[in-house]
């Protein structure tokens, strides 16, 4: 029996996708569950898989294509695999590790087997860190001959240009990075984006680290970081200041009566930001596995749309990279953003003295078109109270 396999409802907002890779090709046994394609969209990769166990007998879109929800992406085949397929079928194929969409896409460049590589993910599974680990091990073992073939073979498809001596190198980009800088271009020009600049002592929010740090992860099974810190204190600041939580709908200002903030996160794939929804209600431990599970999902390319859609206000933390101090851009169609950057122990004037404490610039940007300068300094300058003395946030003062 024939069986089509349909590009699946693409959710709302989104209305195509691109075939990034295929996993099996024509004559290929492919068994029930077992991903066929990926799909790249603007925000996500989604997994195609095989509804009933068979052979694919026919591609109808190549990798790179564009397709749209209920397209036919091929024709499955349905029936047992051929008996010979068993009888080679070795220990590995048996056991092949799961792998996620963006791990899978790096296996397949550096044409390394995954079956050589130890997961240090959840239940030993392999994240991308793993395979660039094995990779690099791999490659001081080799010679530079053999890299050089590797990297001819890599993908997305290259276009290398030779002039005077002087390489230049052409790579297709991605749609998330096509996306990002759409939108950062329409913050850009659609809102009037001003930054405003604060710093912050981190000495009161160190101590306690250090004072319950073991207590909390040993009770909560995740470390407690700083994040946590700021997220509560963007919540209760944002109670105080609720235009800052707002947005513009065409001539209206819509004011949320909820706190969904998004954290900026690193990927494979480029940057994205998904939601922690209802912050509020969130405890410190709740925030902080929620990140970390944020963080592996994304390095791991299964990250979902809900995951990554709505919020009313952002973090984002150029500190992990360094960052001393930057204006953030808005993330549309929210009206604001907070930017930690690292922290830096510098000398302060305290009662008379000058002594060392661990120091963070803060940066807001916002929509001036409807929060006032006023307003933005006076948030940013009620988050700095408010992780000097943490103890506010448990009063909520």
């Amino acid at each position: 029996m024939s069986i089509e396999l349909r590009v699946p409802q693409l959710p709302e907002s989104v209305s195509d996708a691109t075939i990034l890779s295929w996993h099996k090709q024509p004559g290929e046994h492919v068994n029930q569950d077992e991903t066929l394609v990926d799909l790249e969209t603007d925000k996500v990769v989604l997994e195609v898989p095989a509804p009933q166990s068979g052979t694919l007998k026919e591609i109808r879109f190549k990798e790179g294509e564009t397709v749209q929800a209920e397209d036919v992406l091929g024709i499955l085949e349905a029936g047992a695999a051929p008996q010979k397929e068993h009888a080679t079928s070795t220990h590995s194929d048996q056991e092949a590790p799961v792998l996620s969409p963006a791990v899978r896409r790096l296996v397949s460049e550096s044409g390394i087997d995954p079956s050589t590589i130890q997961g240090s993910g959840k239940n030993g599974r392999i994240v991308k860190t793993d395979v660039e680990a094995a990779l690099a091990a791999q490659q001081s073992s080799t010679t530079s001959t053999q890299a050089q073939s590797q990297q001819a073979t890599s993908s997305p498809p290259a276009k290398s240009t030779v002039s005077s001596g002087r390489i230049e190198e052409r790579v297709p980009m991605t749609r998330l990075r096509k996306r990002v800088a759409e939108r950062l271009v329409e913050a850009q020009q659609t809102a009037a984006i001003l930054t405003t600049f604060n710093e912050v002592n981190l000495q009161a929010v160190s101590d306690l680290r250090v004072k319950y740090r073991e207590v909390f992860e040993k009770r909560h099974d995740v470390r407690l970081g700083f994040m946590s810190f700021f997220v509560k204190a963007a919540v209760e600041a944002l109670k105080q200041f609720p235009i800052i939580n707002a947005t513009i709908d065409d001539a209206d200002i819509l004011y949320h009566g909820y706190f969904d903030i998004g954290i900026a996160v690193s990927s494979p794939r480029g940057l994205v930001v998904p939601i922690l929804r209802d912050a509020d209600q969130l405890s410190f431990a709740a925030v902080e596995q929620r990140i970390k599970d944020f963080g592996t999902k994304a390095k791991e390319g299964s990250l979902s749309y809900d995951d990554l859609t709505g919020g009313t206000f952002s973090i984002t933390n150029g500190g992990i990279f360094g960052s001393m101090l930057s204006t953030p851009i808005l993330n549309p169609p929210q009206s604001a953003i907070l930017g930690m950057h690292s922290i830096q122990q510098r000398p302060m004037a305290e009662n008379g003295e000058v002594v060392v404490r661990p120091m963070m610039y803060l940066a807001l940007s916002y929509d001036h078109r409807i929060i006032d300068g006023r307003d933005a300094v006076q948030f940013l300058v009620t988050i700095k109270q408010l992780l000097e003395d943490p103890s506010r946030l448990l009063l909520e003062i």
